[in-house]
């Protein structure tokens, strides 16, 4: 086959940095490949991937050598606007790439200003491309998250370009829309001959779409191999802190020597043969001390035209003591705005809001602030100081804690902070900055803790990291509510699902009652973890949640301590 990139003993490092950020990496990728780069958060991934479109070395200075090729032209002879006709780059923070007003008039900004004649018929035919076509004379705003990301990729195939990559295609979407991209990204490269790259956390994803998959670690290219090789070798995936599909996980767990399956389909004969033990389920303890209360709330914000858009509907829910929520839906569903009407920083636009017996409405954010912590999405909102320590102490100095100082210590220790304490929390690594910005909420000791997609662009191993140390602030807190897409963490961490769906709550339930659903799942845009789907295609009346139920369950095993989740 054609060699579409070439990269030659290719060595770069950042201004500043005491070592490489790639190491001479060698890789070469075939015309109509469809690529997986997997690797832990810095390990090189996005380093190596701006390497095609020019970005390094001509906009991202540093010390760089060796050779990089892509269809046929040498990257330091052509210009980044050259070679972005032949390379598309969806960004993982998206939405910067958006930046028109109206959603055709985004998916022509390119072709436009390369001077292309057709360059409305362009952006109609992008639209097309990513279902977004009924929308093209929406404002951006007016778009969900996956709406919008969908917008990103149509903008980059408005020119056409014949290698298409995209960071995290999966990271802030629902499961729904996730499916959507991964179906158009197939259809790119089976249809239209594309070669794509994706850069993946998700191995279930990386199982169903990818030919092949390059490894990274320390900048470094550990291999490149077909997909299903590359998903048996789940020693060195581990030890790389890369986690295989739960399916292919449950195979190694169990003992099975032969070649293990990486989808559901491949895995039914393998453990078909035998049946499971019964399921012990447990039930959530009764509900005795109401801690908040949503009575008849209707919320709703003004738009830049000044409509008011109403994104709550005739809420009614309480959340008691001991509640460990889960908060899922559709992007765009309402969760954000549910979570935030406790904090006080928006009130109701009619109904009430009580927190611990208090109307929101007659309490300051900054009284609130000391029962109710929100963690944002994005951790770096909650960064104010120029170092970990100075950002976790803030809150305590501020409000004249006794003895914040062994307290600071503390809660550098518990997550793992102390040797970054000095180092500014904003140029700290994804999985650091969640962890500085829980130290930062616990600080606040509250008696309720909200959490915007705590797991979102973190690699597997530090999403079990983070959900660690979630279920280790069970002790220390009246309730918990997390607003999330990864339905791993759901399984794991909730004894409470509250389902949201175009500003109103469709279901308040366990996991049993949720992903048993088939039309709510549908309506809601979740999809169950793999484990359950596969549990379901064995016939088990009662389906396994995670990978280690599954085992114990199927085996009889006693596997708590092993590295599967």
């Amino acid at each position: 086959m054609t060699k579409h990139i070439d990269i030659k003993n290719v060595t770069f490092q950042y201004p500043g940095a005491t070592e490489p950020v790639l190491n001479n990496v060698n890789l070469s990728i075939e015309k109509g490949d469809f690529v997986a780069i997997l690797g832990g958060n810095g390990s090189g991934k996005s380093t190596l991937c701006k390497l095609l479109n020019g970005l390094i070395p001509h906009y991202y200075v540093g010390d760089f050598a060796g050779e990089v090729t892509v269809n046929n032209l040498n990257t330091l002879d052509h210009k980044v606007a050259d070679l972005s006709r032949t390379v598309g780059y969806v960004y993982q923070d998206f939405e910067n790439q958006i930046v028109s007003p109206r959603v055709l008039e985004d998916a022509c900004f390119a072709p436009l200003h390369y001077g292309l004649a057709d360059y409305r018929e362009r952006g109609l035919r992008a639209l097309q491309l990513v279902g977004l076509a009924e929308v093209k004379n929406a404002f951006v705003w007016q778009l969900s998250g996956g709406q919008k990301h969908l917008l990103a990729l149509a903008s980059v195939l408005s020119l056409n370009p014949e290698i298409i990559i995209i960071d995290e295609p999966v990271a802030q979407l629902d499961p729904q829309h996730a499916k959507v991209i991964y179906d158009i990204l197939k259809e790119l490269n089976e249809v239209h001959g594309k070669t794509i790259i994706v850069i993946e956390h998700h191995t279930e994803f990386v199982a169903s779409y990818a030919k092949n998959v390059v490894l990274m670690e320390k900048g470094n290219v550990t291999f490149k191999l077909p997909v299903k090789e590359a998903l048996n070798q789940v020693d060195i995936l581990l030890a790389h802190q890369i986690y295989p599909p739960q399916i292919t996980q449950a195979a190694k767990m169990i003992g099975v020597i032969d070649s293990l399956p990486i989808t559901i389909e491949e895995g039914l004969p393998t453990f078909s043969e035998l049946g499971p033990l019964e399921a012990h389920i447990k039930h959530s303890a009764s509900k005795l001390n109401p801690i908040v209360s949503y009575e008849k709330v209707n919320f709703s914000y003004k738009t830049v035209s000044r409509d008011k858009k109403q994104v709550l509907h005739d809420i009614n829910c309480t959340i008691y003591e001991g509640d460990y929520i889960a908060l899922v839906g559709n992007n765009g569903a309402g969760k954000s705005s549910f979570m935030r009407l406790i904090t006080g920083l928006v009130k109701p636009g009619s109904g009430d809001v009580l927190v611990d017996g208090t109307n929101t409405r007659k309490l300051s954010p900054e009284h609130l602030a000391e029962k109710v912590t929100y963690i944002h999405q994005n951790p770096e909102q909650m960064f104010i100081e120029d170092c970990v320590d100075k950002d976790v102490e803030f809150f305590m100095k501020a409000r004249k804690v006794k003895n914040y100082r062994s307290k600071v210590e503390q809660l550098l220790e518990q997550f793992e902070l102390t040797n970054l304490a000095d180092h500014d929390s904003r140029l700290l690594s994804g999985g650091q900055q969640r962890r500085a910005s829980l130290a930062i909420g616990v600080g606040m000791h509250p008696e309720i803790m909200l959490l915007d997609e705590p797991t979102a662009n973190l690699d597997i191993s530090t999403r079990k990291h983070i959900t660690r140390l979630l279920d280790g602030l069970k002790d220390t807190l009246k309730a918990v509510i997390v607003a999330t897409h990864d339905m791993q963490l759901v399984c794991e961490f909730a004894n409470r699902i509250i389902v949201m769906h175009e500003g109103r709550i469709i279901h308040d339930g366990d996991r049993e009652s949720v992903f048993q659903n088939y039309r709510l799942l549908e309506k809601a845009g979740l999809v169950p973890p793999q484990i359950f789907s596969f549990t379901q295609s064995l016939g088990w009346d009662q389906p396994a949640y995670t990978v280690e139920e599954f085992a114990i369950r199927y085996q009889g095993r006693d596997v708590a301590n092993g590295v599967y989740a």
